[in-house]
């Protein structure tokens, strides 16, 4: 079957929306909201998560710069997979590189993709430290972690920026799917 079938079907367009920003920032968790709401409304969506995707897929991978960039890809092929069967692609990762996800964004159509910048500063980051991540890492126990000693450039011109730091989880979850639900209306 072609997307625009699986589109009929679903009743709504397929898009992939790529959440970037540093880890403890909210992409997760916006991810996990708006699918529920999403699914909520009969939208056909996934979540393609870069942590899950580093407990299987992306096991053999590990923090180099090239590796970042190998898992960055495969995440892309895999949501470009649910893209076509017009499923609604949620894609939390931190994705550091500015230049890949140029070019993740330029493999797309613009109505396919959007990149959504959750926005936090590193200060909250650490204090959130959902993970006890950056605590191993200014421990040195973790090397190579992003904002800490690999650096995160955060998104010149993202399609979409949720202020984590400004904004409380639900009103960022309630942003998220509007701005979903205004993309998939207008392609």
């Amino acid at each position: 079957m072609q997307r625009t079938s699986w589109e009929k079907w679903n009743g709504h367009n397929g898009a992939i929306f790529w959440l970037t920003g540093l880890s403890g920032s909210g992409k997760t968790t916006l991810a996990c909201g708006a699918e529920s709401e999403l699914l909520r409304r009969e939208i056909r969506c996934v979540i393609i998560d870069g942590d899950r995707l580093r407990l299987g897929l992306n096991r053999d991978l590990g923090f180099t710069e090239e590796a970042r960039l190998e898992n960055m890809r495969r995440a892309m092929e895999v949501a470009d997979m649910f893209l076509e069967k017009g499923f609604v692609v949620l894609v939390p990762m931190i994705s550091p590189y500015e230049s890949f996800r140029k070019q993740i964004k330029q493999r797309f159509k613009p109505n396919d993709f959007a990149e959504v910048y959750v926005k936090c500063s590193l200060e909250a980051c650490e204090q959130r430290d959902p993970k006890g991540l950056y605590r191993r890492a200014r421990s040195g126990e973790i090397k190579d972690f992003t904002g800490i000693d690999s650096p995160y450039e955060p998104p010149m011109q993202p399609d979409m920026i949720i202020d984590t730091e400004r904004h409380n989880v639900d009103d960022s979850i309630k942003a998220l799917v509007a701005y979903i639900e205004s993309r998939l209306n207008n392609t």
